[in-house]
């Protein structure tokens, strides 16, 4: 089986594709675990408790909205950027700088195939994310909701994305691709 190189461009679309995503990942985790609304206003009500000052349950989750916001603020910000890096590698195979899988292709292995149509997929999820992630931020007021309910989702496809990829990447080092993690990282074969 041939090894492949990676070219550069591949390889910084590849990477900071990639940690756009973990960031994004990582924002979502801390939302919704301890800068959770509700988990900030609890140990506001808990320390208020311990002064003679007091707070609405209302307002004790509005400042903790408040406490959340920077961090939230970074969600959205690496969302404008992973946009600019989706419009990017979309425009790349147009201009030849790189290829685009395409799982209709003549001649390639199942494997291959199904390697090709994961990328479909996930490029599609993405781009539905990207979308709706817009939307939300400058789309009609009425349409935040139905856009944040599918926007949500994208977690899911996310995390399995992940996992398939990680697996795939493993599966690959560990049988005829030996060297793949490699060459993701310094674009040249193992000698």
């Amino acid at each position: 089986m041939e090894k492949r190189e990676y070219s550069v461009i591949y390889r910084i679309m590849h990477w900071a594709i990639a940690l756009c995503l973990l960031f994004l990942l990582l924002t979502i985790f801390l939302r919704s675990t301890w800068l959770n609304k509700n988990h900030v206003a609890a140990i506001i009500g808990d320390y208020l408790a311990t002064t003679d000052a007091s707070l609405s349950q209302d307002q004790m989750i509005a400042l903790a909205k408040k406490i959340r916001k920077p961090m939230w603020n970074w969600h959205i910000y690496t969302g404008y950027v992973l946009v600019g890096l989706f419009a990017i590698r979309m425009a790349l195979p147009l201009l030849g700088l790189m290829k685009f899988a395409n799982p209709s292709k003549k001649g390639i292995s199942s494997f291959t195939r199904f390697q090709y149509w994961v990328y479909l997929i996930f490029y599609g999820c993405l781009l539905v994310s990207l979308v709706t992630g817009l939307l939300m931020e400058f789309g009609p007021r009425e349409m935040k909701k139905p856009m944040e309910s599918i926007h949500v989702l994208s977690v899911y496809y996310l995390l399995a994305y992940i996992i398939i990829h990680m697996g795939g990447v493993f599966l690959a080092e560990f049988s005829g691709q030996q060297g793949i993690i490699s060459r993701i990282i310094s674009g040249k074969k193992k000698v």
